[in-house]
This record gives structure tokens, sequence and C-alpha cells, in this order.
């Protein structure tokens, strides 16, 4: 068999040649000291040794792929820290993940503290810059050519971990001129560049909606909004759902519930659960389907086109709205109910909005119950306060409130496409490691 050359599909003027291969650890810059090393042992950094604030132990939930995840903070003490020196770690760094999901990926240590401490899955890896561009070594490392090779000899069903060992040996091309090596980091940075000033574009947009909606609604206890249309005024009614035209429909329980047997991974009917909802609406990536037969059966739960969607256990009041799902056929589990609108006087589009703000979100945190797995009932939902205008205010806001969702799905798009095409170029900008593991 023929081997194919050690280039890339797509390259730079000016560049010939084949690409070197190397592993991993190759990479690494042997004049610093643990400069590829994995995090301490779980039982030389427990739970008891985090303090509210120290040396930042940098956690697994922070490894992203690409991106440093900042908001989970755990801390311990200098002594702990300075004991575990070789599992320091610090700005700018890369630190790679052992466990999945995905396994192997990889992201920059922030620039907020002098030092860190990785956590017993953490890897950190110091690139010698004398020989390689660390920005086209960690790029590499996150892309599906250096991926595939990692997933394929990690270990374990449900959640896969490569060992330190077999991490270090793995094979990638890198071009022999350093000059071509950073040629190839600044055109993908740029690109990162681009994602992230829309990421940027993105939570602006998502603030300002937050700021709209807790302006537009009025605040608890009282029936005007602050901010308002000039077309409008006069105080808004505040009735409990049970006094609106709005249905609450709750699923099947019990006998009439589906069994293991009644499900299917591409059946007749869609059956939700709480996974498929979150707080930004549906997540269909996983779904289960049940038989035409016990779809029949079923008395409750289907869901209607601009039905709401509201979670009545575990994450509770998370909503979804049932506009333009690909599927025809959908029904509810137990831990959630239907809100349907049954009334001329009231705007769908508006209660969803309404109900996805502080004004709803808050009365439902109050009246869920149990600690482990808060819940809510159909009467307390019906006791729930609904603040309502004219039917043309409603209108209004739901139109406002919506132009600003239609700009961030825009803006969300342009991160998709921007996200794709860097995959692609990855894809012709390094060698394959085919055949090379």
């Amino acid at each position: 068999m023929v081997m194919s050359k050690s280039v890339p599909k797509l390259r730079f003027k000016g560049f010939s040649g084949e690409w070197e291969r190397k592993k991993l650890i190759d990479t690494a810059d042997k004049k610093i000291k643990w400069s590829f090393i994995g995090g301490p042992f779980g039982s030389n950094l427990k739970a008891s040794d985090y303090i509210p604030k120290g040396i930042r132990v940098i956690q697994l939930q922070n490894i992203g792929d690409s991106i440093f995840h900042n908001k989970y903070e755990i801390y311990t003490s200098e002594k702990k820290a300075d004991e575990l020196l070789s599992n320091n770690i610090y700005p700018n760094e890369i630190i790679l993940s052992k466990m999945g999901d995905p396994v192997a990926r990889a992201c920059l240590i922030p620039n907020t503290s002098s030092r860190y401490v990785m956590c017993s899955d953490g890897i950190r890896l110091v690139v010698d810059e004398k020989k390689f561009n660390k920005f086209f070594i960690y790029t590499y490392i996150n892309s599906k050519i250096f991926r595939t090779l990692a997933e394929h000899i990690a270990s374990g069903s449900t959640r896969k971990r490569i060992g330190l060992g077999d991490l270090k040996k793995l094979p990638l091309f890198i071009p022999k001129k350093k000059q071509e090596q950073q040629k190839i980091a600044n055109c993908l940075s740029s690109l990162d560049n681009l994602i992230e000033a829309q990421n940027k574009k993105v939570e602006t947009l998502k603030k300002h909606k937050k700021g709209m909606m807790q302006q537009l609604f009025p605040k608890e206890g009282e029936k005007e909004p602050e901010l308002r249309f000039k077309e409008f005024s006069g105080e808004w009614e505040v009735p409990s759902m049970k006094n609106t035209n709005l249905e609450i429909i709750d699923g099947d329980r019990g006998n009439n519930y589906p069994k293991s047997n009644d499900f299917t991974n591409d059946g007749f009917c869609l059956f939700l659960s709480a996974k498929n909802i979150t707080k930004n609406g549906f997540k269909l990536e996983e779904k289960q389907f049940i038989t035409k037969e016990k779809d029949n059966l079923l008395r409750k739960g289907k869901l209607q086109d601009l039905d709401i969607i509201i979670t009545t256990r575990g994450s509770v009041g998370h909503i979804a709205y049932n506009k333009n799902i690909q599927y025809k056929n959908i029904r509810i589990n137990s831990g959630m109910v239907i809100l349907r609108n049954n009334s001329n006087h009231i705007n769908q589009k508006y209660i969803y909005k309404l109900f996805s703000s502080n004004i709803i979100q808050k009365q439902i945190d109050n009246i869920a119950f149990g600690s482990a797995q808060p819940q809510l009932t159909v009467k307390d939902i019906n006791n729930l306060e609904i603040p309502l205008p004219k039917p043309p205010e409603q209108q209004k806001i739901a139109n406002c409130l919506s132009s600003l969702d239609n700009l961030i799905e825009a803006q969300n798009k342009k991160i998709k496409t921007l996200t794709k095409h860097k995959k692609g170029l990855m894809q012709q900008l390094f060698v394959s490691n085919e055949g090379s593991a």
C-alpha cells in the first residue's frame, strides 16, 4: 500500500516539503520541570483541602473544548499548593483533560492569577516555544484529527478516559519551519477572534433583553411596568392563573405511563423528558419515542401547535414553546405540564415571554417544594399571578422581545457558520494522522 505524503491539503505560498511526525511529549519544554504532567492523586487533594479563597484549583468542569469555563471556582491554601508544586500550572499554559466529554480536550489557563493547582484529571503541557508555535500545538490538539486518535485509544464505555502515558505517545505532524506553524496559527486565531467577537455580541444582546424584560413587565406587587410604549396607559390586570383562560394539562401517570418496551429510538411519537427542556427551550439531541400503539392508548399530554411546556420536577420552571418543531406527534412525561391558551384575549407569545421572565420565575422558585428534587403541582401553577395588559399591548411587548430573539438567533447562526468553517479549515491545514497511531 502506498502511504500518502505527510503534507496538508491546503498550504500557504512559500512553503513546501513534508511535515515531521512527532509525539505530543516531543513538544514539551524539557528545560522546564514538570512540563508534561498530570494532576495530583485524589488522596492528595481532598474536599477537606478546599477553602473559600486562596490558590484556585482548576477543575474538570473548567476545561472546555478551546474555552476555559470560569464559573466553577474552588480554592486551596498556599501551603497545600506548595505541597503540590509538581501539579501547579501557570497562566497561558495548556491544560488537557484525561476525561470526556470530549476526551483530551484542551484550553489555555487564564491570566487572572499567578498560579493554579490542577485537578487529578488535568494534564499540564508547557510547549517548547523555541521549536514550536504554542497556538499551533494547542489548536492541533483540539482538531478532529488529533481528537479521533485520542478517542480511539481511550477506555470506558459511558465516559471516555485517557492515561498520561497514552497521551504522551499520540502522534501529530508539524511543519519543519516554525514560520509555517505561525502562519497557520495566525489564520486560525483570526477566526477565533471573529467567533469570540460574535459571542460577545450575543452576550450583550442577552443582557439587553434581560434588562428589557425586567422593565416591560411590572415588578412584584405593582400593576404597571417601568417601561411602556407611549400609546398605552392604565393599570394591568393581575389575575391568578385559574382565573384566566389558560389551561394546564399534565401527562399520563400510573398504569398508563409508558413501560420500557413501549420506547423505541425512532418511533411514531416523540416522548419528552426533563432533559429535553432547558432554560433556553428545547434540546433534542437525545430523544426517545413511543410506539403508535402506545400513543393510541394514552389519554393526556399530547402537544398542540403553540403550546407552552413547563417542567414541574427537578429543574422546575424551564419553559419551551412548541413552534416550528419538526415532530408532528409529541407527548410529555409526568415531569412537566402543558400550558394551553383558550382565549382570544391572551397573546400566546406574550405568555411565553412572561413565563421566561423573572416575575414568573421568582413566583415558581418561591412555591416549589422539596429540597432534593423541587416540584410544582398543577394547583401551584394555578395560583401564579399573571400580569395582563390589554391584547394590543401584549402583542407589542411580544413583538419587541421576539425581535431581540431574532437578533440573538441570527448571531448564533453566524457563530455556527464560523465554527463550521474553522473545523473544515483545520481538516485541510493539518496533516491527517490516519494510520499513524
